[in-house]
This record gives structure tokens, C-alpha cells and sequence, in this order.
């Protein structure tokens, strides 16, 4: 009895962890969310996308009950100088052996019409969608408190 306590207790952290695996392929490492306060409509999450496979694959799309929508977002500057936020239907590619930093300022995943607010701590379940290692089913935590220094990647 008291191994099997052991091993669900081993199993429980493992399955909490904060880095994913895509069969041999897709690596999700430090995702966190977060949202600009309690009265906040919309949030935001961050990850790096490590590609460990011999061939491109690419994030097509993402999913989560969280929200009444769930996209892919990217800033982009437009002709007068102003950062805009865009949905990225074509998605992100991630080259074999290389690395996509979803980070503040750039490329994340955005959550539009939340059901709740964000709750420092909590964990948000959110299935990133990939065009060939398909589906992978994440916890992301929120960091209400992660400066934003903390989350830019490095590559």
C-alpha cells in the first residue's frame, strides 16, 4: 500500500510539471499566464516551444474553456508606429531543432472573453494544437506577479 501511495504521489508532480512533451518531438517549457487585473475580460499566456524532432511542425491553433475565444496573437507595428495585437491564423512555424518563444510583446496565446478572472496560482487547461505532432494538452499557471523581464526567452 504504501508504494502505491509513493507512486501516485510521483505521478501526480510528474503530470503537474511545467514542461510538456509531444511524443519525441514538441517540448513546452515555463508556461505561465496571466491577465492585466480581476476585472480583466482578457489574459494571456506564454511558453517556449522547443522542436526536438527531425522534422518542421507548426502550432496551428489553440484551445481552452477559460475563454469565449481562444487565438494565436502576435504585435506588429503599423505604418504610424503603433504596436497592434493580430490573430495569427496561419499559426507558428517551429523548425526542427530550434525553439519559438510565445513571450510578452510578441507571439502568445490570447484569451478573449474570460469565464473567470484570473486567479494568481491556478492552473488553466489549454490544448495546443500542432499540424504534426497534433494536440498537446498542457496546465498552465497563472504568475500574475512575473515581471516582464522574467518571461522574455531566451534563444
Amino acid at each position: 500500500m504504501r508504494f502505491t501511495k509513493v507512486f501516485a504521489v510521483a505521478l501526480a508532480a510528474v503530470t503537474v510539471a511545467t514542461s510538456a512533451f509531444a511524443g519525441d518531438a514538441i517540448m513546452i517549457k515555463d508556461p505561465y499566464a496571466r491577465s492585466a487585473g480581476k476585472a480583466a475580460k482578457t489574459g494571456a499566456a506564454f511558453m517556449m516551444i522547443m522542436n526536438h524532432g527531425t522534422e518542421d511542425d507548426r502550432l496551428v491553433d489553440v484551445k481552452s474553456d477559460v475563454a469565449a475565444r481562444v487565438e494565436l496573437h502576435t504585435h506588429k507595428e503599423n505604418a504610424d508606429g503603433v504596436m497592434q495585437m493580430l490573430h495569427v491564423e496561419e499559426g507558428f512555424a517551429i523548425p526542427a531543432g530550434e525553439m519559438h518563444g510565445l513571450q510578452r510583446g510578441g507571439d502568445h496565446v490570447m484569451f478573449m472573453g474570460l469565464n473567470q478572472p484570473f486567479v494568481q496560482g491556478d492552473m488553466i487547461p489549454v490544448t495546443l494544437v500542432f499540424e504534426k505532432a497534433g494536440e498537446v494538452e498542457i496546465e498552465v499557471p497563472v504568475d500574475l506577479e512575473r515581471k516582464p523581464e522574467a518571461g522574455a526567452h531566451k534563444h
